[in-house]
């Protein structure tokens, strides 16, 4: 009885694997599809086809997404079942089928079309989906269920991203928030599964193209100064975030509101190319090195507003990549600052040190984030302690606040 028992629950977790790595195989290509049908390239990055694109067409682009966006939500909410969440359904709630793929499709439709707000969400949706399902069909305890649906999340996130340690992190940091061999080896196993599986679609290669970085003196320095300050910017971050998602319209309103407010985006998108989509061009641009502090201060702020923005109008999706890339600007513009005291450090190691902390408490993962971030760029240990450091003050001020708000100090 217990050797099939063990058997059944290494069948179902290798499957859930399988499950998260079509997921982000489906969503990876439907993207591609869509941004090389709106911006017209067949080669290149998004980032290149967007800024060869025509002004209008970016408008038109995102007035199109706002239009579908706005309708596809607003038919959903008001006639399907209520989308259930990932952190729900970890929880014990159970995901409809139809309306989250439904859900899903919108997202990809509209990030595939330009708008700012993260991908992640949509292969998180579908691997904790079919984790679901097949935990019901295999009559797995609860305790697995909750277990094998955190896992098929972090399996979707580590396929299509191509990050699997991470994926791993996501579940057991994340989702779960609880650290064992129950939740370690399944989190391992499907996030390396589903990367695998992904591979048919998704390169083998980093996120971002960075050389090899070395300690220096500067940049411990600036790390254990930058950490707080960091922090506190992703503190106000989450709260906009928080605000926008409070606000969202409950009615027809989201008709109106979602292609009025995407069409600005699109408009922002003229001067600011690199806003569009979900986050990775903006990464681009800060790991790139070259910008300078202004442009990557008012690329920060700009992102911050145009993903908030879109979250308030009623759009689905994520903001880990959305984080990543505002702190990766924010820590350029620090950074740029730092360098005309004290030079010689490269300006993308600075980027590297502030995304993850900026990350790290935006997400409260530091575990996940200091390692997605690693496995983003293939960075070696050159810079993990101070990005260590930064990472501790960013999260002890996200922590102290969050105390404060607790014990209801103002």
């Amino acid at each position: 009885m217990k050797a099939s028992w063990v058997l059944r629950l290494v069948v179902v977790t290798a499957l859930v694997g399988v499950g998260g790595g079509l997921s982000g195989l489906v969503v990876t290509v439907a993207l591609r599809a869509i941004q090389h049908l709106a911006y017209s390239y067949d080669t290149g990055t998004f980032l290149d086809a967007v800024s060869a694109s025509a002004p209008g067409q970016r408008v038109l682009a995102l007035l199109v997404a706002g239009i579908i966006g706005g309708a596809g939500w607003w038919g959903l909410r008001r006639w399907a079942k209520p989308v259930v969440s990932v952190e729900r359904s970890v929880h014990g709630e159970r995901m409809p089928p139809l309306a989250t793929v439904v859900n899903v499709g919108l997202q990809i439709i509209i990030v595939g079309l330009g708008a700012s707000i993260g991908r992640e969400v949509a292969p998180r949706e579908l691997g904790a989906l079919f984790a679901g399902w097949l935990s019901e069909k295999a009559r797995v305890t609860a305790r697995e269920r909750r277990i094998l649906v955190a896992c098929g999340a972090g399996a979707g996130l580590a396929a299509v991203y191509n990050v699997p340690l991470s994926g791993a992190l996501f579940a057991i940091e994340v989702l779960l928030a609880e650290l064992s061999f129950a939740t370690a080896l399944p989190a391992l196993a499907t996030s390396a599964i589903a990367t695998i599986v992904a591979r048919a679609v998704v390169p083998d290669v980093p996120l971002y193209n960075l050389p090899q970085f070395e300690l220096s003196p500067s940049i411990f320095v600036w790390a254990v100064l930058a950490g707080p300050l960091l922090g506190t910017g992703a503190l106000g971050f989450v709260r906009l975030v928080g605000f926008a998602s409070k606000i969202r319209p409950k009615s027809w309103w989201i008709l109106v509101l979602m292609p009025v407010v995407f069409t600005g985006v699109g408009v922002l998108s003229i001067p600011f190319p690199s806003i569009l989509g979900n986050g990775k061009s903006l990464g681009e641009v800060a790991f790139a090195g070259t910008a300078s502090i202004g442009l990557l201060a008012a690329l920060a702020l700009v992102k911050v507003l145009t993903t908030t923005g879109t979250i308030a109008v009623g759009a689905a999706g994520g903001t880990l990549t959305p984080a990543l890339a505002v702190g990766a600007a924010f820590g350029g513009a620090l950074g740029g600052l730092w360098s005309l005291l004290w030079p010689g450090t490269p300006l993308a190691a600075f980027v590297f040190v502030a995304a993850a902390a900026f990350l790290a408490s935006s997400l409260r993962a530091p575990f996940t984030a200091l390692v997605l971030v690693v496995e983003f760029t293939n960075q070696g240990p050159g810079l993990l302690v101070p990005t260590m450091i930064a990472i501790a003050g960013s999260v002890a001020v996200a922590y102290l606040f969050g105390r404060r708000r607790v014990a209801g100090i103002p």
